[in-house]
């Protein structure tokens, strides 16, 4: 299977892509191809207008580089930090300018912290974004306490607590992905 990893810190001195690393790792390991969207790598306007709303092939580069990637994914595994108890800007401006790419696919969410909560309430926030924006979120939520000592540079699990909980996470993951295309395959209630 194929899976998009959405991240969405822009910060200078950024923590959180630990965490992406760690995530793309394992879900190479367990055989899926995965594509990183990163904000910092592609960057985006502030949403003015949605993908959807260009005509075809008028889309900036970069909108037009992840709507294909959106698009040949089976589901996404989105990455948060928890800015003032929300997600950040930046990820939500990311997730904002696409829609019907989601459609019927899952999302498993991962986020973190520089402290001790790992996130949790932009998981609250998280859960909600992206039902909105038409994706079956997995029940299962991984959550990354104090970052930068859970997780090296590279992406390397440093205390091995992630490592024994992210099996459920990333079967949940697999199985909701391998469901909904086969519902795509049958066919959805509408485009």
């Amino acid at each position: 299977m194929r899976f998009a990893v959405i991240y969405g810190s822009v910060r200078s001195e950024r923590q959180g892509i630990r965490a992406v690393r760690w995530i793309a790792s394992v879900l190479r390991e367990r055989g899926h191809e995965v594509d990183v969207v990163d904000p910092m790598a592609m960057p985006l306007p502030m949403l003015d207008r949605m993908y959807k709303e260009y005509d075809e092939g008028a889309a900036p580069e970069a909108m037009e580089s992840i709507a294909r990637i959106f698009r040949s994914v089976d589901g996404f595994v989105a990455v948060s930090g928890e800015y003032n108890h929300a997600v950040p800007p930046a990820l939500k401006n990311l997730l904002d300018h696409f829609q019907a790419e989601y459609l019927w696919r899952p999302a498993a969410i991962l986020t973190y912290s520089a402290g001790h909560t790992g996130g949790a309430r932009a998981q609250v926030q998280l859960r909600a974004i992206l039902g909105e924006l038409g994706l079956v979120t997995i029940p299962a939520m991984l959550d990354v306490p104090r970052v930068a000592k859970a997780i090296d540079e590279d992406g390397t699990d440093l205390e091995g607590h992630l490592t024994r909980s992210v099996d459920r996470y990333c079967d949940e993951l697999e199985w909701y992905a391998r469901a909904l295309a086969r519902g795509r395959d049958a066919g959805v209630p509408y485009e």
